[in-house]
């Protein structure tokens, strides 16, 4: 159990790190983050790592294989935390309605795409590295960061229902 979390909140962190060089790659105006947490981590990203390793091995097998499903499976568990945000916040932290083959502003053809990508192209090399040393992190450690995670997601959920508003999250002007 310790491993998935730490498998969660890396993908989640390095998930926040692509979202932050793609909005400098972009020269987004928008430089801040679009997630969830004060903690600099995109949940959206590691739920979606976790709902392609909970796919059968043999959908994963292979780069299209894991290009298609997991893109797929990315692209379900992103429009799924877009409508739980709306639910549960009122609030978005991403509106893709401007871009072409969207659903309902809440996922789109062309990430969709990009997520099976990099998924086939990335993901297999990173979590075989990765999965050993986070399977080594000790249990004091894992409780430690559980713990002020859960501090931080209680806080969060805590702010965003108040003011409805995601800017609320920045602490600061640097996101």
């Amino acid at each position: 159990m310790a491993l998935l979390f730490w498998q969660f909140w890396t993908y989640s962190f390095l998930g926040y790190l692509l979202e932050k060089g793609f909005a400098v790659v972009t020269r987004s105006k928008n430089q801040v983050r679009k997630c969830f947490l004060l903690l600099p981590l995109c949940p959206v990203y590691g739920l979606g790592v976790l709902a392609v390793l909970a796919l059968p091995p043999e959908w994963r097998d292979g780069f299209w294989r894991l290009a298609l499903w997991g893109g797929l499976t990315a692209t379900a568990v992103e429009y799924v935390v877009h409508l739980a945000y709306e639910s549960l916040f009122h609030v978005h932290f991403w509106d893709y309605s401007a871009v072409w083959g969207n659903l309902r502003g809440r996922v789109c053809l062309p990430f969709s795409v990009i997520w099976g990508g990099l998924l086939a192209a990335v993901f297999p090399a990173v979590h075989n590295v990765l999965t050993p040393v986070l399977a080594g992190i000790p249990a004091g450690l894992t409780y430690a960061v559980l713990l002020v995670f859960t501090m931080d997601t209680v806080l969060s959920a805590r702010i965003l229902q108040r003011t409805g508003d995601t800017a609320a999250l920045r602490l600061g002007a640097s996101g």
